[in-house]
C-alpha cells in the first residue's frame, strides 16, 4: 500500500501553472529508483538544490532573483487540497506522508515558488504530549480536554514524544526526495507562548483570557509549561533538521495577545533558548546549520529584540513599513514578509503595483517575500500567480 501510493503521487510530472494552463516543468520520476533503492526513510542522497535563493537571501547572500513563498501555499484555497480535504480527517492528512507530501507539492504544481514548507500544523507538539486536538469544520483546532490548572502539567507525557512526531521527520525525507532539488524545504512549529494558549483555552482566541490569566495566576506553572514546551519543540526542530529541512520557521502567531512588556519576558526568553540551544545542538551532533526564522505576529513593537537574539530571518506582518523594519532590524538580518493577506482580494493591477512597491521598498538585499500572515481560504488562486510573478518582475 505504502509503496503503491508513493509511486501513484511520485511518478508523474510537477507542472507549473500559467493562467490557467498547467503544463509540465520537472520530471520527479526518479523517486521511483529512490523508492526502490530504499533510500526515502533514511534521508540518503538528497538530490542537490538548484534554487538556493531563499537559503541566500537568509544568509545574506546575493540571489539572482528575490525568493516568495506564502505561509498556509498549501491549503483551503486550492481546490485540489479541498479534494484531498473531502476524503482524509485533516490530521490524518498531517500523520500520513504520502498525503502531506502530496499536498506540500500542489502549489509547486501551479506557482513559480521559490521554497516549499512540509504540511503539518503547530499542534501536533501537544498531540505528541498526550493533549487531543480535534480540526473541527468552520472551528478550527479544539482541544477537548485544555489545561485548566497547574495540576494539569501531570497529564503532559513527555516521553517518546519524538518517536509519536516521527511522521513529521518521514514526510520531509519523502518530500525532499519528490522536490529532486527544485526549491529549499521548510521544517517549522508553534512557539512556546503560542502552543501555551492553545493548549490553556481549548482552541483559538480572539483574547487568550485564560492564558494570560495563568501568567498572572499560576507564574512558576506557567514558566514550567513554557519550559516543557521549549524544550519539545527544540528537539522537535533538530528532528525535522536530521530529516533534511533545510531552513525553519519558528511561528509566534500569539504575540499579537501580549503586551510589550510580556512578549519580552514571557515569549522572548524562549525564543532566544530555541535559537541557541539549537546552535549548541548543532555542533553537538555535526549537523549543518540551517537558517532560523522567527515570526511573531503582532509584535512589531519589539523588533530590535527579535533582531538581537540570533536568527537570521526576521518575519512581518503587514502593520509596519518596510523601511520603518529595516531601520529598526539593521542591516545584518533578513526580512521576511509582508503583503496584507487581505490584499490578494483586490483587482490584479492594484495586487500588482502594491506587490511591486512592497518589493522595491524591502529591496534585494536580505529579503525574502510572503504575505504577513497565512493567506486566507477565499483567496483566488489569480492572486497567487500575480503575486509569484510581480515578486518576480519587481527587482
Amino acid at each position: 500500500m505504502f509503496i503503491t501510493l508513493v509511486l501513484f503521487l511520485c511518478t508523474s510530472s510537477v507542472p507549473h501553472l500559467v493562467a490557467e494552463e498547467v503544463t509540465p516543468t520537472q520530471s520527479i520520476s526518479t523517486h521511483t529508483e529512490l523508492l526502490q533503492q530504499g533510500k526515502v526513510a533514511t534521508g540518503d542522497n538528497f538530490p542537490p538544490l538548484k534554487n538556493d535563493n531563499v537559503l541566500r537571501a537568509a544568509r545574506g547572500e546575493p540571489v539572482d532573483r528575490v525568493p516568495v513563498w506564502v505561509m498556509r501555499q498549501a491549503g483551503r484555497y486550492l481546490p485540489e487540497f479541498q479534494a484531498v480535504r473531502a476524503k482524509h480527517d485533516f490530521f490524518e492528512v498531517c500523520r500520513t506522508p504520502e498525503l502531506a507530501c502530496e499536498v506540500t507539492m500542489q502549489p509547486l504544481r501551479r506557482f513559480d515558488l521559490d521554497a516549499s514548507i512540509i504540511f503539518s500544523d503547530i499542534l501536533v507538539i501537544p498531540q505528541a504530549l498526550g493533549i487531543t486536538v480535534e480540526m473541527k469544520p468552520g472551528v478550527g483546532p479544539v482541544l477537548p480536554e485544555p489545561l485548566v490548572g497547574p495540576a494539569d502539567l501531570e497529564r503532559l507525557n513527555q516521553t517518546g514524544t519524538m518517536d509519536r512526531l516521527k511522521y513529521v521527520g518521514d514526510a520531509i525525507t519523502m518530500m525532499r526526495h519528490m522536490l529532486e532539488g527544485r526549491i529549499p524545504l521548510y521544517g517549522f512549529t508553534g512557539a512556546p507562548w503560542t502552543l501555551m494558549g492553545y493548549m490553556v483555552e481549548g482552541g483559538g482566541s480572539k483574547t487568550m483570557s485564560k492564558a494570560k490569566g495563568w501568567l498572572a495566576d499560576h507564574p512558576e506553572a506557567s514558566q514550567k509549561l513554557l519550559t516543557i514546551l521549549t524544550d519539545q519543540v527544540i528537539e522537535y526542530l533538530l528532528l525535522q533538521v536530521r530529516a533534511g529541512a533545510q531552513i525553519l520557521q519558528v511561528f509566534e502567531s500569539s504575540a499579537e495577545h501580549l503586551s510589550k512588556e510580556q512578549y519580552l519576558t514571557v515569549a522572548l526568553p524562549c525564543l532566544k533558548r530555541i535559537r541557541d540551544d539549537l546552535h549548541r545542538r548543532f555542533a553537538e551532533e555535526g549537523l549543518t546549520p540551517v537558517p532560523l526564522t522567527l515570526f511573531s505576529k503582532g509584535a512589531m513593537h519589539s523588533l530590535p529584540e527579535q533582531a538581537a537574539i540570533g536568527y537570521d530571518v526576521i518575519g512581518l506582518d503587514w502593520t509596519i513599513d518596510p523601511e520603518e523594519a529595516r531601520r529598526l532590524v539593521g542591516p545584518n538580518v533578513t526580512l521576511q514578509g509582508n503583503l496584507d493577506p487581505q490584499d490578494m482580494y483586490k483587482p490584479k493591477e492594484e495586487l500588482r503595483e502594491l506587490v511591486l512597491t512592497m518589493v522595491r521598498k524591502f529591496g534585494k538585499h536580505r529579503y525574502i517575500a510572503n504575505l504577513g500572515h497565512g493567506i486566507t481560504p477565499q483567496t483566488p488562486i489569480e492572486s497567487m500567480q500575480v503575486l509569484v510573478q510581480a515578486v518576480h518582475d519587481a527587482l
